[in-house]
């Protein structure tokens, strides 16, 4: 028995779809076992720090929020040997000590180390999916606005993710690597809105917001600390080559999807 944690987010649950395809139990486990929506086939059991959500399981997929001592001791007790964590690029990169994205990925990564429980640690740098943030314009006009139209990165496509996990959670050879994870090219803010155009069969243009005024136009929502750290981090792409791995293919066989092929499968949600 394999247990997925965000089974019902992006990632978990194209892991759920590529583990029932490859005949595996799957329980998920979920906060909410409701309002899971999880195909048939699957366990759904609500997420608690309890031996009995484990039962019976060998293998367990976590993401960051999801990752707690208490929870990982009841896993270990409960026979769960191996635990593949969906981390981020952050832990790996030589950034700020006060980064609360790095710190937070850092300490569930050491959580892990010290349950004792073997461990495989994702490491993605951008996701694809981070393009979902400017749907709502494009569902309204043909002008994305946003901060550093020349901001570069490799964005990673989440079911390469998802099938990084799958190879992860049933081969061998895994346990104490820690993954890094990209998209196969470099591409700009501004190209991936190019991108967009041509999988929706528009013409669409990327406007530069200056960066003091994201705060109250484009992420009035995130807390200012947070939103510094992420105005910074983006500022320190511009121009600059991003980290590139193949490790999708190494692992999965298959080379990692571009940004291009993200939006041609998102087309109809970017579409809306």
């Amino acid at each position: 028995m394999i247990l997925v944690t965000g089974a019902t987010g992006n990632v978990g649950r194209a892991l759920v779809d590529r583990l029932l395809a490859a005949d595996r139990p799957v329980r998920a486990l979920t906060r909410d076992p409701q309002r899971a929506a999880l195909p048939d086939g699957v366990e759904v059991t609500r997420l608690h720090p309890d031996e009995s959500a484990f039962a019976g399981a060998t293998k367990l997929f976590l993401y960051v929020q999801a990752t707690d001592p208490d929870l990982l001791a009841a896993a270990r007790r409960a026979g769960v040997r191996h635990v593949v964590l969906l981390s981020a690029g952050y832990v790996k990169e030589d950034a700020d000590d006060n980064n609360p994205l790095r710190i937070m990925h850092d300490n569930a990564e050491r959580a892990i180390r010290d349950s004792g429980l073997e461990w495989t640690f994702l490491r993605p740098h951008a996701f694809a999916l981070n393009a979902l943030q400017w749907a709502d314009q494009i569902h309204t006009g043909d002008t994305v606005r946003g901060v550093f139209a020349d901001a570069m990165s490799a964005p990673i496509h989440e079911d390469d993710i998802a099938a990084v996990a799958q190879h992860a959670l049933l081969d061998v050879g895994h346990e104490g690597a820690a993954h890094i994870l990209t998209g196969p090219a470099a591409t700009s803010n501004a190209d991936q809105i190019t991108a967009i155009g041509r999988a929706l069969g528009r013409d669409l243009t990327y406007v530069e917001v200056p960066p003091e005024q994201a705060a109250t136009e484009l992420f009035p929502h995130l807390p200012p600390h947070l939103l510094q750290f992420l105005l910074k981090s983006w500022a320190a792409t511009v121009g600059t080559a991003p980290e590139i791995t193949d490790t999708v293919e190494k692992i999965t066989g298959t080379p990692a999807r571009t940004f291009e092929q993200w939006a041609q499968d998102h087309a109809e949600h970017l579409r809306g």
